[in-house]
């Protein structure tokens, strides 16, 4: 097929390598304008833009895709089929309606379950055992199109929003090809979705403030929901740590957000229910390490109480 393809982060530029391996003629790629990052602040390029200019393909990264220019280029490359991927910017209904195939959305959920910015996090911190990607034939709404095909895949107990990404994205690169396939060859049936959904909120910082009257369970399962951003965290001693990776042992008890038991390898505090045993953390300005080596140059004492930043 011709088509665009509009996509911003890794999870979109796995798709995207997968088109273009497959042998598509890509016409051209949109993603978001470089962004500054760093104590620099030097525009870095997207993971889609880097894939697009390692391919030599034409990249545009207009600040708003709904203007009339934008609309006129999109109706000269005359693509059949514009695929959208974790793109960052809602499409017109005018660019919704030039393609002929329609504009297909790769989104990492099990439609309708979890439409939104953040499906793949929230899927993980409701305690979902299951999840997948949906292609979907894009309308108007919120990720409400009708639905073209679906692959799930278990959420692990071992699963980090950052993990999870990773095998979506393989998923969802497999998925867009069998999609397309089956859009040429007329073999596919599009089936609407029910208007019940659970809606994914974009993350905030301040979801990460970590509030141990929670139970253990839950925060266990934001510590992972959460990885690599904002992260769960919280203070020690005065001083601020993201937690990355904890055992819940049920038979805690103690004033929630106190550490109750501290060994040479980890600590554990009390939440709501039962308590964390805190096995790998980021102390403010330092690397990621695990508590053993933390705790080598950060002696705490039982009775010691966290806090909210």
């Amino acid at each position: 097929m011709k088509l665009v393809y509009m996509g911003t982060p890794d999870f979109a530029a796995t798709a995207l390598t997968s088109i273009i391996e497959a042998g598509h003629e890509v016409l051209a790629v949109y993603t978001q304008p470089d962004k500054a990052k760093g104590r620099s602040k030097k525009p870095v390029p997207s993971p889609v833009k880097e894939v697009a200019l390692s391919k030599d393909l034409p990249v545009y990264q207009p600040e708003k895709l709904r203007v009339a220019e934008e609309v006129e280029r999109l109706r000269t490359l005359a693509p059949e089929v514009i695929v959208v991927a974790a793109y960052g910017q809602i499409l017109s209904q005018e660019i919704l309606d030039l393609p002929k195939y329609g504009c297909v959305n790769i989104h990492a959920s099990l439609l309708p379950k979890y439409r939104g910015a953040a499906p793949i996090e929230w899927a993980i911190l409701d305690g979902e055992h299951a999840t997948g990607v949906t292609t979907m034939q894009m309308n108007a709404g919120l990720d409400t199109g009708d639905i073209l095909e679906k692959a799930a895949t278990e959420i692990l107990p071992t699963d980090t929003a950052e993990s999870l990404t990773d095998r979506l994205a393989d998923l969802g690169a497999k998925l867009i090809l069998s999609t397309l396939l089956k859009l040429a060859e007329g073999s596919i049936t599009p089936i609407p979705q029910p208007e019940e959904s659970n809606y994914a909120v974009k993350l905030t910082k301040e979801l990460g403030n970590a509030d141990f009257t929670k139970s253990a369970e839950e925060l266990e399962r934001m510590m992972r929901g959460l990885y690599p951003w904002p992260c769960l965290y919280t203070k020690i001693d005065g001083k601020n740590a993201k937690l990355l990776s904890a055992e819940v042992d049920p038979s805690v008890s103690g004033t929630p957000g106190t550490i109750v038991a501290v060994t040479k390898k980890s600590f554990t505090i009390a939440c709501g229910t039962g308590g964390l045993v805190i096995k790998r953390l980021q102390p403010e300005g330092k690397k990621e390490m695990d508590t053993a080596s933390f705790l080598n140059g950060n002696k705490l004492s039982t009775g010691t109480l966290t806090s909210r930043e």
